[in-house]
């Protein structure tokens, strides 16, 4: 056994302690721009009026091209389409082939994971009926120090989701963090942050943001009307709440394979991933997870507080954008960071303004600055975009066009789904 391998004799009550294996790390960057299907699903796979309306719903979002079945039948889609962020609720588990041992992600079981940023490109609106399949891979992976956690891994991950007809809907690229238990309990920086109270005035400040929050809708926002500089407008979001979390879970957001679950299905699933689940303070075993609603649990770690998930805001910043935009708009492309924490109780304001104009090939393209800012100032998700106008001269807009590689990926794990699935049908018999 060499020194790095020893380990000191603990008390049988101590907490288990996980690290990074070497071994997994090296893994990781193997496999950087390997694809494989996702065979999971989430806790949706085909869209539907109502699955659409409640994803919408479940971050705040209320535009009725979401959310209402008949308003879409008047607008440039001819139907209701879904929240541009509907990815994270909704994917159905293909069939494909076993993953070699070799090509076998690392788990990183027992490593808290923070999502850090997403870069996303739409290409596609998805409409009622749609099914929606993904395949996913590593794209970047690095070992660095953080000052919250000290040793940490940066692993950017490419999810690339598709229609029932092998269509690109989009790609996401996710960064999270990942970092280890033991080390980020040590770290008391965020220890002097104090959780955020309201007096009844505060609420009424907040309400009139709500109040004065303007979506523009049918009227056609057209690419010469805007001006560099152009103030997006003003959106609020929060106090943040446990029942938001509970909200958000209920309206589509999975979290596959760690979807929240209860009774016996509980018990299935931490026997899969025993890491996942640590003791509360009644001695139950719980999801890691919990530190999004669970103050206490996140307190053992050394923060002040439950806080969001970075997706939830990807979505907030989506809201901004599609209110602004109007109907007739397509949102290109959304790079996010989450530099902050969000925790329970913060406020946030979304702001901002058309840093650019151009035009590339047949698109009128609009490029946007905006971000969060919670009470304390904080800029928490700064974020910059890309929508394509309307243009007076030509009309309606040109829908981007997916990358030719990932189209032919898609084609051949569709195709493949298909036979793997004749097989069984066949085997049934």
């Amino acid at each position: 056994m060499t020194t790095s391998e020893k380990t000191e004799e603990k008390p049988k009550d101590a907490p288990q302690v996980y690290t990074f294996r070497d071994e997994d790390i090296q893994r990781a960057r193997d496999l950087v721009g390997v694809y494989h299907a996702v065979t999971q699903r989430e806790q949706f796979t085909r869209a539907t009026p109502d699955v659409m309306r409640n994803f919408a719903r479940s971050y705040g979002d209320d535009n009725p091209l979401f959310v209402d079945e008949e308003y879409g039948l008047d607008t440039r889609w001819g139907g209701q389409i879904a929240p541009p962020m509907i990815n994270i609720g909704l994917t159905k588990d293909l069939l494909a082939d076993p993953v070699p041992k070799e090509q076998r992600r690392p788990s990183f079981r027992g490593i808290h994971v923070f999502v850090s940023g997403t870069t996303t490109d739409w290409y596609r609106p998805v409409y009622d009926g749609d099914t929606l399949y993904s395949f996913q891979g590593f794209s970047d992976v690095e070992l660095k120090e953080s000052e919250f956690a000290g040793r940490s891994l940066i692993v950017t991950r490419s999810h690339v989701q598709m229609n029932q007809r092998a269509e690109i809907v989009q790609i996401q690229k996710v960064i999270t963090i990942h970092t280890e238990r033991h080390e980020s309990k040590k770290r008391n920086k965020y220890k002097a942050i104090e959780p955020a109270t309201y007096t009844a005035e505060d609420i009424a400040k907040i309400d009139e943001i709500y109040a004065a929050e303007q979506r523009r809708g049918g009227q056609v926002r057209y690419f010469e009307d805007v001006t560099v500089g152009e103030d997006l407008g003003t959106m609020a979001k929060g106090p943040l709440t446990t029942t938001d979390m509970v909200v958000f879970h209920s309206g589509g957001y999975g979290f596959a394979p760690y979807t929240p679950s209860t009774g016996r299905l509980t018990y299935k699933n931490r026997q899969r991933i025993a890491p996942f689940y640590i003791d509360n303070e009644q001695g139950i075993p719980d999801v890691a997870q919990r530190i999004h609603w669970d103050s206490d649990y996140a307190r053992s770690i050394g923060l002040p507080a439950a806080y969001d998930y970075g997706m939830m805001r990807d979505c907030w910043l989506t809201h901004y954008l599609t209110d602004w935009m109007g109907d007739d708009a397509w949102l290109v492309s959304m790079s996010s960071q989450m530099r902050k924490f969000n925790y329970q109780g913060d406020t946030h304001t979304i702001t901002g303004e058309v840093v650019g104009k151009r035009v590339v090939d047949d698109q009128y393209l609009v490029d946007v600055e905006f971000r969060g800012t919670s009470q304390r100032g904080e800029v928490t998700c700064p974020a910059t975009a890309t929508i394509a106008l309307p243009s007076r001269e030509t009309g309606l807009v040109n829908l981007p066009t997916a990358p030719k590689e990932f189209e032919v990926v898609a084609a051949q794990m569709l195709k493949r789904h298909g036979e793997l699935r004749a097989e069984r049908r066949n085997a049934a018999r």
